[in-house]
């Protein structure tokens, strides 16, 4: 394998600066999802903690460095989750937290972020306006401007998902991705490349924000104009190039996904699984429901990823779900 960013060492590390209670996370066969997927499906559960997605691996690791660094503050631009993720882990170390997001982001994901303690702005806009929101803050300020995925620390943080798979006890042919700005999908990619290279890499994006899958394809940066999805957090407009190229070098195929498929596959979670899960986090299964014979008959990881989700919209888009 080519080389990346990260490294599997500093990854290993990551462990002994990560809240144990985000580590070591269910991975379960789910016999019921099986007769209607036709393939056997494994659950990585990310969701059961604090933050209720996997982007406290991240942020617990880089607010760890921060602290230790005498750093008393730090911005970042955020759909929700890692908003949430880094005002939970900066509390615990005195770090006073900034988040910039969507006014149209998730309202039970901004209220969890005000409940955090951090401080929240709002901003008339998408993702990718939020980020150059808190880039203008972070110099403004003179603070440290956490970005999510490009921050070596956030993929290696995921990355330790990647530690825990390679490790499972019951072998498995591929594991599904939700891919957005690139931090799980390079994290949990560049350990099991190294560790478990029998193992194919797929990530999964909605058709409705496909930049990262597009670039990927093309294997240049391609941004959108505009982003059409009920999954808010892989929602980008504008990929990174630096972790396009670790993407490049980890991910074996990048596929796009109908927002249909992706409530069917809310749905299909929470009648089988007995998971509320965010559309992120409905990816994988949708990447199932479109191509049910590639998957047929083989060992699939789906990272259930997060499980922040509006009630409200929650219900109209379960309830709106065909199965």
């Amino acid at each position: 394998m080519h080389e990346t960013r990260l490294d599997t060492a500093r990854i290993r590390a990551a462990r002994q600066m990560i809240d144990p209670m985000f580590l070591d996370t269910p991975l379960y066969p789910c016999e019921a999802l099986e007769p209607v997927l036709g393939c056997a499906v494994s659950v990585k559960l990310e969701t059961a903690n604090p933050v209720r997605s996997f982007k406290a691996r991240g942020t617990e690791l880089l607010a760890s460095l921060l602290a230790g660094d005498g750093a008393r503050a730090a911005v970042c631009a955020s759909a929700g989750n890692l908003g949430q993720a880094l005002a939970w882990s900066g509390r615990r170390r005195g770090l006073d937290v900034t988040v910039v997001a969507s006014r149209f982001a998730p309202a039970a994901k901004l209220d969890r972020i005000r409940a955090l303690g951090a401080r929240l702005e709002l901003v008339d806009g998408d993702f990718d306006l939020a980020r150059e929101r808190a880039a203008a803050i972070a110099r403004h300020d003179g603070i440290r401007l956490v970005e999510d995925s490009l921050d070596i620390e956030t993929c290696e943080g995921a990355a330790t998902i990647g530690l825990e798979l390679a490790r499972a006890a019951r072998p498995f042919d591929a594991v599904l991705i939700a891919l957005g700005g690139g931090a799980l999908a390079t994290g949990v990619g560049h350990v099991l490349k190294a560790l478990a290279p029998g193992v194919e890499v797929i990530c999964v994006q909605p058709l409705g924000a496909p930049a990262m899958t597009l670039s990927w394809r093309e294997r240049r940066v391609v941004t959108t104009d505009s982003t059409d999805t009920i999954a808010d957090g892989v929602a980008g407009r504008c990929p990174i190039p630096a972790v396009l190229d670790d993407l490049l070098q980890v991910a074996d195929d990048a596929v796009l996904v109908e927002e249909a498929s992706i409530t069917t596959g809310m749905r299909l979670l929470l009648d089988h699984a007995g998971l509320v899960v965010e559309p992120s986090a409905a990816l994988g299964i949708a990447a199932i429901l479109e191509d049910r014979d590639r998957f047929a008959g083989r060992h699939v990881v789906t990272i259930v990823c997060g499980g922040n989700v509006d009630v409200d919209a929650y219900h109209r888009w379960v309830g709106a779900a065909t199965v």
